[in-house]
């Protein structure tokens, strides 16, 4: 006890002994006041607008609360609460939107100066760069096609037109908004951005509404990542609407046993076909399919690995940080916002339905008949999507099992979606 009175005498002392060599240099008064003028506390009380960046704190936590508490996609839903939170701590200097602003102004000095950035930014805009420059989504892409199976797929190629079907969400939702929306005023490129949160893939949505509308990045992307984690809550009630239940009683065969060589095949030729079809759509089928084969080659192990797990996880944590980051409170707290998620669960909606519809379709040419709930896991939110066709299918038959039949159109969706985000870039961006 007496060692740390000295201890503090002793600080005491020295402090009082450098008070005037301070002062020498500087008035103490002018620097406590410069002090507390630059804490964050006080600029949400005297900066204008001070109080939606507070609000935004409060949203961070909830999106936070959520991912911990709910596990609502925890793993990018997580990053994306926190870099919200970080980007909106006022004077911490972690991410500046007026960077940003200058580096998409043709007339600016500084358009498209990365350099710029990296001299002027702070931590996150520096991140960011991963996310403008489209490179984030696509590594996530890499780790995706490493952890996906497409035995199924390749087992059942109907599960193709499922999986298209499903997209039809992403069209039907920009053609919409194209005609109009009432109360809401959206450019093409921004509808464009909107719709593809119909296909459920949020590296795809990010990937997309960085090159067409990076002012909606925040919004979008939680969004889209709500939605992924809200599957089990909207679906069912749609699967439930659009089929009887004698069509989700329909047992179906089991698949047959996919070779080695025809996995090791399938990347190949949809990498190739898919890229000379749609260009556009290259960057990110491309990606998802050298994945998928290093992990069915089996002669690059370390690398699938690396990509399954420490290259998908790095990236996942850069990605959300930096997407949250773009959600501050001018570009969150506005009407676009709300118009984004009306309009996003109404793309999420008709691509389930359009999936179930199709199946419904094939049903009457068919021999053997599909039973229709495979048809709502044509939205690429794997493997959720899948699950909950299987849940509700053993809701009306216990005996039934969809989750491998599922899994074809499922993964299908993967592909229909950077296929539909191809075509979107390729006529609007």
């Amino acid at each position: 006890m007496k060692n740390k009175i000295l201890f503090c005498c002793v600080v005491a002392v020295l402090c009082l002994w450098a008070m005037p060599l301070m002062a020498q240099d500087f008035n103490i008064h002018d620097g406590v006041q410069k002090f507390f003028n630059e804490m964050g506390f006080i600029t949400f009380f005297i900066q204008e607008g001070g109080w939606k960046n507070a609000i935004m704190l409060v949203v961070s936590c909830f999106l936070m609360y959520l991912a911990i508490k709910k596990e609502y996609e925890p793993l990018l839903l997580l990053p994306i609460a926190f870099g919200m939170a970080l980007a909106n701590l006022p004077e911490a200097g972690l991410y500046d939107t007026d960077l940003w602003t200058e580096f998409l102004d043709e007339n600016s000095e500084h358009f498209h100066s990365y350099g710029y950035i990296m001299a002027h930014g702070g931590l996150l805009d520096i991140l960011y760069m991963g996310v403008k420059a489209g490179v984030y989504p696509c590594l996530i892409f890499v780790g995706v096609g490493a952890m996906t199976d497409f035995g199924p797929l390749i087992a059942n190629p109907k599960s193709l037109l499922l999986g298209a079907a499903a997209q039809i969400g992403i069209f039907a939702t920009f053609l919409i908004m194209q005609i109009g929306v009432p109360g809401f005023d959206f450019t093409a490129p921004q509808a464009a951005s909107i719709g593809i949160i119909g296909g459920a893939d949020g590296p795809t949505a990010i990937f997309l509404t960085s090159k067409l509308a990076p002012e909606l990045l925040g919004p979008i992307a939680v969004a889209a990542y709500s939605y992924m984690a809200l599957v089990p809550v909207i679906q069912p009630p749609i699967m439930r609407a659009l089929t009887t239940k004698n069509e989700r009683m329909i047992h179906m065969e089991q698949l047959r046993t996919v070779s080695k060589k025809e996995k090791i095949i399938f990347p190949i030729i949809v990498a190739i076909i898919v890229s000379l079809v749609v260009p556009s759509a290259a960057t990110l089928i491309g990606c998802l399919m050298l994945g998928n084969l290093m992990k069915e080659s089996g002669v690059v192990e370390r690398l699938s690995k690396t990509a399954q797990n420490e290259l998908n996880n790095i990236v996942v944590i850069f990605l959300g940080l930096t997407v949250g980051a773009t959600a501050t409170a001018t570009s969150f707290l506005n009407m676009h916002t709300l118009g984004i998620l009306i309009v996003g669960v109404v793309a999420f909606g008709i691509g389930s339905a359009s999936g179930v519809l199709m199946a419904k379709l094939m049903n009457i040419f068919l021999r053997k008949k599909i039973n229709p709930l495979i048809g709502s896991a044509g939205v690429s939110a794997v493997p959720m999507a899948a699950r909950v066709s299987q849940k509700v299918g053993q809701e009306a038959d216990p005996t039934n099992f969809l989750l491998m039949h599922a899994m074809g159109p499922n993964v299908a969706g993967v592909i229909g979606s950077a296929v539909a985000a191809g075509i979107l870039l390729s006529f609007l961006g």
